[in-house]
């Protein structure tokens, strides 16, 4: 058998994303999934014209970047770091569709969901 030998550095970094890979899991015990699955279509979806769509998808998107950038979240225990990458993730990918007239529900859905997570660990 034949043994990888992965080196200090790198062993240290895989130790290192194991870790922090199970403190974003744990960040968020309080809820019984790590996933946002909506009960209901997003208020979103309510909107009627792409153009005002589009500028709230871009000011909740450009919401979650800030946090998601901001020391004070990345260094925090608690989970809006984690939401905050998520929504802006979700809502890139929905702000792209919209480019192209296209209103893809399930990121329009990830999108505000995230960002009411988001919201909630901030207050």
């Amino acid at each position: 058998m034949r043994v990888l030998n992965i080196g200090k550095p790198v062993a240290a970094l895989v130790g290192l994303t194991m870790l922090s890979t199970s403190m974003v899991q744990a960040a968020d015990l309080s809820r019984p999934t790590n996933i946002c699955i909506p009960l209901q279509p997003a208020a979103l979806l309510e909107v009627e014209t792409n153009s005002q769509l589009t500028k709230t998808v871009v000011d909740i998107m450009n919401e979650a970047v800030s946090v998601a950038e901001d020391p004070r979240f990345i260094n925090d225990r608690a989970a809006a770091w984690v939401w905050a990458s998520e929504a802006k993730i979700a809502c890139g990918k929905a702000y792209g569709y919209l480019q192209s007239n296209y209103r893809d529900e399930p990121y329009l859905n990830r999108c505000e969901c995230f960002f009411r997570r988001m919201q909630h660990y901030l207050y």
